[in-house]
């Protein structure tokens, strides 16, 4: 068969060999780009179909962790509304190390992960990142009263402990460059536990997100900010670069609505911004609250007291380190009031209103009390008052958790001061991992515990001086000296 374009003119023949090779190749790609057209939201279609979204987290106090009210954390929350967003409900999957969440992400285990993770060129080439939710800067931590590194010059000699996997090593990598002598050791401890020991004179320096620095900076004054690197960093969900991209623009979509909502500011502020509660003790905003606070509540107190046979400046001493004697306070976790009580705890002391002073106060009291009754027979004395407040805090299982692990190093598990120095093994994973109830904030209910004594001793005293001031002086009935 001869070809049809060899009849025609040549210039006429070559646009109809243009039009066929036109067609045939629409033809070839077709399929494909049909293909891509059908299966681009297959992966969140899938998450859809299954009702849920799988998220590698770890847990830590700015991502994920266990209260006595249920999950908290930045992490949780800011996925929790995204999996409300899409129609789903969130299953966490916490990793043992962070370094193992993005290799368990690239194999599959995860739809996303959300850890706080930094993007850094070399973690570019493994996952895809969506875009990023929060600025953070690193951070060289020191402990007041040691000598402080004021450049990263001054790191030179000294021991820095650094998280294992973390954007801290790439960041000395970095800096090796320029300083050739620079060196640190890689553990594999999360930067928690790391600011815990610089605290406690267990490691010299360590480098922190600023993030993670300011919650532990507020249980631990101490720690000091010596100098903050110049580049800022970015944090972003990671997802793996096997999958397609639906669920990843499902997640720009919400990040940008949630940013333009505002929803993002005030979840960021509500964990490290100005709204969240500070735990430093200042004695003189405190003696301050004390003459123009307390007395708008403290017959609300010594009612409670009365009815219960409590000390009313115990209930007011909880009260303030829970809320400042405010009302109208909210926590990141939703408890509320000036006792902060949790939606499930009010529930259950029949409180119709958590934000009425003297709903809440009676609620409490009552709920101190309980605590009070459940601890075990062999605790006895001011131990039992302690330990109660413990779990006031931490949860009357997470107390338990520490006083067999106090037990099991030899210690007695119905003394306050014996648990309380194993409390704070409850955040490290060493000990963690082999507990009934997991995670918890263990040095928080420490810090707790010893603020409201702290506070109690003061109103105690500021009262009984009251007391004395306003006495009666009695008659001197002695015979005038001659």
């Amino acid at each position: 068969m001869v070809p049809i374009e060899s009849l025609l003119p040549s210039n006429l023949a070559n646009a109809v060999r243009r039009i066929i090779r036109s067609i045939l190749l629409v033809s070839i790609m077709l399929p494909a780009l049909l293909s891509c057209s059908l299966t681009e939201n297959n992966g969140l279609k899938a998450i859809k179909t299954g009702g849920e979204l799988v998220v590698l987290t770890r847990t830590s106090p700015t991502t994920f962790f266990d209260t006595p009210e249920g999950p908290a954390g930045f992490e949780y929350d800011l996925v929790t509304s995204f999996a409300n967003y899409l129609g789903v409900k969130p299953r966490f999957i916490v990793a043992e190390k962070f370094n193992d969440i993005l290799p368990r992400l690239i194999k599959g285990e995860a739809n996303m992960a959300a850890a706080g993770i930094t993007i850094t060129e070399a973690r570019r080439k493994v996952v895809q990142f969506g875009p990023p939710y929060q600025q953070i800067r690193q951070q060289v931590i020191y402990r007041l009263g040691t000598d402080r590194p004021a450049t990263v010059a001054d790191l030179v000699g000294r021991h820095v402990d650094v998280q294992a996997g973390t954007s801290q090593v790439e960041l000395l990598q970095e800096l090796k460059r320029e300083y050739p002598d620079l060196k640190w050791t890689e553990v594999s401890k999360d930067t928690e536990e790391l600011l815990l020991q610089v605290w406690q004179g267990l490691v010299e320096l360590t480098i922190s997100d600023s993030n993670i620095m300011s919650v532990n900076r507020q249980y631990f004054p101490d720690l000091q900010v010596a100098f903050t690197m110049p580049k800022p960093k970015l944090l972003a969900w990671a997802f793996p670069q096997s999958a397609d991209r639906s669920l990843l623009h499902a997640a720009e979509k919400f990040l940008e609505q949630s940013r333009a909502s505002g929803e993002l500011a005030q979840l960021i502020d509500r964990y490290y911004g100005p709204a969240s509660r500070s735990n430093f003790i200042n004695m003189s905003v405190y003696k301050v609250r004390i003459r123009s606070r307390l007395p708008e509540f403290q017959i609300m107190f010594e009612n409670a007291g009365k009815k219960y046979d409590v000390d009313w400046r115990l209930l007011a001493a909880i009260s303030y380190q829970e809320s400042f004697w405010e009302p109208l306070a909210t926590s990141p976790t939703g408890v509320r009031g000036i006792m902060m009580l949790t939606e499930e705890t009010a529930g259950q002391l029949e409180i119709s209103d958590r934000l009425d002073p003297a709903q809440s106060i009676d609620g409490g009291t009552r709920y101190i009390l309980n605590l009070i009754d459940r601890m075990p027979a062999g605790i006895t004395g001011p131990d039992r008052q302690w330990m109660a407040l413990a779990a006031y805090n931490i949860g009357i299982n997470h107390l338990e958790d520490a006083r067999i692990i106090t037990q099991k190093k030899g210690g007695d598990p119905n003394k306050w001061n014996d648990v309380k120095n194993n409390l704070p093994l409850l955040s490290d994973k060493n000990w963690y991992g082999k507990t009934k109830y997991g995670y918890a904030r263990g040095m928080e209910s420490v810090i707790f515990v010893n603020r409201v004594r702290t506070y109690y001793d003061v109103l105690v005293k500021i009262d009984d001086e009251e007391k004395a001031k306003n006495k009666p002086r009695a008659l001197d009935l002695k015979a005038p000296a001659i």
